[in-house]
């Protein structure tokens, strides 16, 4: 109850709009981060967000394949192998002690991904110089961010004849599968349907990452999607480069994208700030959900069909 209330006094008194140079159409994002407030912190953000686009455009017309990793701290504390937060044993990503799971693999393949994207403030970008240095980051993680929460990704993907798949948490994928059976949602996202709804186990993914590459070659291998929308936490780190070898198509880690998806999403999120998280009126479906940092504003209850 503090905390909540500490929470809405930050807020009121700190949280403010973003510099105009780091608007995406679409979007809202309040933040009390000072990165945000000063164009110096990352100057060619518009020009590098177009880049982007076209890369994306790219890729879709040309049916083409590479990989998007999405850092973020968590990342850094997995890889470090330091017990923080979702980092730590018996929290989310894995029930094993680092020392018992193969900690080399996941920081080689981490850093066979065709793409990097890192938020700007300073402090995340030293954290990814420290992860994955040489590697630079190519594009800022708030793109993708941006480009989930006006629909834009897979509303595009469509416009180019795509097909649109989903990897993530088999309870969040169940969510966003149900949900699209209710004509506001649908319409809202601006498609009909994904195509394929890859599971895999919400947590501990970690503990048998072996095991979950051989799983995914058997459902990839089956998919007919060209484009996969990834929500996976900390194993992605293991599997992510692996995908195209396995399938070829474009593999996007949209992160924290999945539970925005699946209406559960902290609309104060970068770029989520008016994201309708839309609700199930079957609260059965809701029953172990891993949920992040849902902070239940902008909620649509769905009414029975």
């Amino acid at each position: 109850m503090i905390r909540k209330i500490f929470r809405k006094i930050r807020n009121f008194f700190t949280f403010k709009d973003i510099h105009y140079s780091y608007r995406i159409d679409g979007t809202t994002f309040k933040t009390f981060d000072k990165g945000y407030f000063r164009k110096e912190t990352y100057p060619n953000f518009s020009e590098e967000f177009y880049r982007f686009k076209l890369l994306l455009n790219q890729l879709m017309i040309n049916k083409g394949s590479a990989t998007f990793y999405k850092f973020g701290d968590g990342d850094f504390y997995f890889l470090k192998g330091l017990p923080v937060g979702s980092a730590k044993p018996g929290n989310r990503a894995l029930s094993l002690d680092y020392s018992q799971i193969d900690m080399d693999f996941f920081v080689n393949t981490s850093k066979k991904c065709s793409y990097y994207l890192c938020e700007i403030p300073l402090h995340n970008r030293i954290l990814f110089q420290q992860t994955f240095k040489p590697i630079e980051p190519d594009f800022p993680a708030e793109f993708i961010y941006g480009l989930v929460a006006n629909r834009w990704l897979f509303q595009n993907a469509r416009l180019h004849g795509l097909k649109v798949g989903l990897i993530g948490a088999s309870e969040k994928l169940k969510i966003i599968h149900e949900l699209f059976s209710f004509a506001p949602y649908s319409e809202y996202i601006g498609i009909e349907s994904f195509d394929d709804y890859i599971e895999i186990p919400q947590q501990f993914a970690c503990d048998d990452v072996f095991g979950l590459i051989e799983g995914l070659k058997i459902k990839l291998r089956k998919s007919d999607c060209d484009i996969f929308l990834i929500g996976v936490g900390h194993v992605k780190s293991g599997i992510l480069s692996l995908l195209t070898e396995i399938k070829s198509g474009i593999y996007v880690d949209i992160g924290s994208g999945i539970d925005a998806l699946a209406g559960i999403v902290d609309t104060e999120r970068p770029y989520f700030g008016k994201w309708k998280n839309y609700t199930l009126p079957d609260s059965s479906m809701y029953e172990g959900v891993d949920f992040l940092q849902f902070n239940n504003k902008n909620r649509i209850f769905l009414t029975k069909k």
